[in-house]
């Protein structure tokens, strides 16, 4: 599997935490209760749209948050082509 980014839309963001406590060191909230990527250095990333690298060894972790969130907020997609990852290749990393 290619590299894979992550980013929260905070427009859909409902501040219900799962993406937090799924991968606490991909995502964490702002003082406006909604979710967001944190970059290498554990700052998060404020910019509307601000996409960072999934982690391998976090990947399923990302991926459950995604499936799970109520919100629907979190978008994650291949690097290589910026295209979203498709319901297939998720199962491929089951």
């Amino acid at each position: 599997m290619s590299e894979l980014r992550v980013r929260v839309d905070q427009d859909l963001c409902t501040g219900d935490g799962l993406c937090v406590q799924y991968a606490p060191e991909v995502f964490e909230f702002d003082v406006d209760g909604l979710a967001y990527v944190k970059g290498d250095d554990g700052e998060l990333l404020l910019t509307a749209g601000a996409t960072v690298e999934i982690p391998a060894h976090l990947r399923l972790e990302v991926i459950d948050a995604a499936q799970e969130c109520p919100g629907e907020c979190i978008h994650i997609q291949r690097t290589h082509d910026g295209e979203p990852l498709s319901e297939e290749e998720r199962a491929t990393l089951r």
